[in-house]
């Protein structure tokens, strides 16, 4: 949560792409986007620091991503390959809505309604950052009159609406799953979650399979269990002592370094299991509604401009208009 001591974050709760592959389960988007809060603030996120977006409250967002539709050539965006991905990782062969796709350019406009200049993700969105870019290159030197031989920095500077985002990779780009293949993720039912008790970490650590199958067989240190190791284990000494031993195959075992391991992971958690624990009782949900609410409204106010910005580049500024929210 360092980013929010230096940056002016947002926060998107993503409620209406959820819709694009689950689009028969309302009452579980509704609730599941009031637990990722919950997480959200179980982890440190502080919404006087931060703002908590909800995506179907935002108009902007809508209208933003029609208008960034008509400047992606629909192969460029089945090109993308992080779509690709989730294409095969969930199973929807040629059975995706015709939303599924445009999500993509949604995301477009998640981003370009704040007119970020950094956009924090993972390097497996890299591809969907890169998109963005051209999207607001493209829209700059389109409708604001940009050369669009101008630098990357300079396109504001030069009379454009949108800044070029960068992509902001953390120290870990991608966590790989328990299940030793796909990236960590709830829907792949391969995640570790906020909530889960010391018995459940322990259990889903015991999941990852490495192929090893005696201690005294050199083990693969590149393999998933030890990119866990890498990441929980704080004591860089005793992390390249497990390297060095599991490389030789000196009598130290994957069911060893998974204990060592779920013991990491639980003290990070244990902190942040006692504060979202504070959200469960009674008026929990009310008081991350609020929080939802607040930082709506403030949200609004940024990508309201911004439509109003866009608009008027592309000569649709016939009357002002207001956002009124009860």
């Amino acid at each position: 949560m360092n980013l929010q001591e230096k940056y002016d974050c947002y926060f998107l709760l993503a409620n209406m792409h959820a819709f694009t592959t689950r689009a028969d389960s309302p009452a579980d988007i509704r609730q599941d986007t009031i637990e990722i809060v919950k997480d959200w603030l179980a982890a440190g996120i502080d919404p006087e620091k931060s703002t908590v977006v909800l995506q179907t409250e935002v108009p902007a967002i809508a209208e933003l991503t029609w208008f960034f539709a008509m400047l992606i050539p629909f192969n460029r965006v089945m090109r993308n390959p992080t779509l690709k991905t989730e294409i095969d990782s969930k199973g929807l062969g040629d059975h995706y809505s015709f939303g599924f796709p445009m999500y993509a350019v949604g995301q477009c406009a998640d981003i370009l309604a704040f007119r970020p200049e950094l956009v924090p993700v993972g390097e497996d969105q890299v591809a969907h950052i890169e998109m963005c870019r051209e999207v607001a290159r493209r829209f700059n030197v389109l409708y604001c009159g940009v050369d669009s031989k101008v630098e990357d920095e300079e396109f504001v500077k030069e009379g454009g609406v949108f800044p070029i985002p960068a992509a902001l990779v953390g120290k870990t780009g991608r966590l790989i799953g328990t299940d030793g293949v796909q990236k960590m993720s709830k829907s792949l039912g391969n995640a570790i979650f906020l909530s889960d008790s010391p018995k459940q970490v322990k259990k889903k650590l015991g999941q990852i399979y490495t192929g090893r199958q005696s201690l005294d067989e050199p083990g693969d240190i590149s393999n998933a269990l030890f990119e866990y190791v890498r990441i929980f284990i704080k004591d860089q000494d005793r992390v390249k002592e497990l390297e060095e031993r599991y490389s030789k195959g000196d009598n130290i075992g994957d069911g060893h370094i998974k204990v060592e391991v779920a013991e990491a992971i639980n003290e990070l958690l244990e902190p942040m299991r006692e504060r979202r624990a504070e959200l469960e009782g009674p008026g929990g949900d009310d008081k991350v509604i609020e929080i939802i609410r607040t930082g709506t409204a403030r949200a609004n106010a940024v990508a309201e401009e911004t439509l109003a910005m866009a608009k008027e580049s592309m000569k649709l500024d016939f009357f002002a208009r207001e956002l009124k929210a009860r």
